[in-house]
């Protein structure tokens, strides 16, 4: 047994996973961060992008890439109609928010389960054959996974830095009221900033599903991960979420090579309680936020 390759292996596995974690997670916490609330349907955003990527590719006759795309583009307009429509009277209030967004998740679940059925599905790879990093061997549908992880992770990024719409955005998620006092109109970025959120948790779905099975269940997992990963890098904090992203996927493929997946779990679990303990704020967090 060569542990050399099975470590190179086991992180280039995380580094993938991470990457989907990272997704889920800076959708959370845009969410969080404009609107104050706790978003308990963000897995089930999840789960209709890996919806949206299954039927536009197998039924619609789409390429992955502008299925994806596609997936994200609905995911945006409808995260958007649902916050202005139903999700409004709750802005920045985080109880009554939470409450909100949890029977939001289980409307979503059931509709889901009436159109889709409860059996899973498989979505054929997204490419056949692997690529090679000397020894070690990597499927090229993960190669194309990471391409378009980063190439999503890219976009958001250059939209929050360099366009208007993407300054002001942040500029609510960092100190609502000072924006306020700065004269930009939150009640367009709220819309804007919960579609985007969910959007990246569709776009996160929709690369999952050539890798694992769709069934209306599926965002519960990943639901769970973002919450690790946010409550690791910081509530509120996007780099902190991008940080413990990639370390959560690196901790999980590491744990998962070294012991057995529910010790591993375990180990990942107490990290999170130990980090309560030590630094409530998280890594990277901001404190009250």
């Amino acid at each position: 047994m060569d542990w050399s390759i099975l470590l190179a292996q086991a992180t280039i596995n995380g580094l993938i996973v991470g990457l989907l974690y990272l997704l889920m997670a800076v959708g959370f916490t845009l969410v969080f961060g404009v609107m104050r609330m706790v978003n308990f349907a963000h897995g089930e955003f999840y789960m209709l992008g890996a919806f949206g990527a299954y039927y536009l590719t197998t039924q619609a006759g789409f390429t992955f890439l502008p299925a994806v795309a596609l997936t994200f583009a609905l995911a945006v307009a409808g995260g958007a109609v649902l916050e202005w429509g139903v999700l409004k009277p709750f802005r920045r209030d985080e109880l009554n928010g939470m409450i909100a967004t949890i029977g939001l998740a289980m409307i979503l679940q059931n509709v889901a389960l009436m159109f889709f059925g409860p059996d899973p599905l498989s979505m054929p790879a997204v490419a056949q054959g692997t690529a090679r990093m000397g020894k070690v061997v990597i499927p090229l549908s993960r190669v194309y996974v990471v391409v378009f992880a980063l190439l999503a992770l890219a976009l958001l990024y250059g939209f929050l830095r360099y366009s208007r719409p993407g300054r002001a955005l942040r500029a609510v998620v960092e100190d609502f009221e000072i924006a306020a006092i700065q004269g930009i109109r939150s009640r367009i970025y709220y819309p804007l900033g919960f579609g985007l959120g969910v959007g990246l948790a569709a776009v996160a779905g929709a690369l999952m599903a050539p890798l694992f099975s769709v069934s209306p269940f599926v965002g519960a997992t990943p639901l769970l991960k973002a919450f690790i990963v946010v409550i690791l890098g910081g509530l509120g904090s996007i780099p902190g979420a991008a940080v413990a992203g990639l370390a959560l996927g690196l901790a999980e493929s590491y744990g998962s090579l070294l012991f057995e997946s529910s010790t591993a779990d375990m180990l990942i679990f107490a990290i999170v309680i130990v980090m309560l303990v030590v630094r409530p704020k998280g890594l990277l967090g901001r404190g009250e936020a």
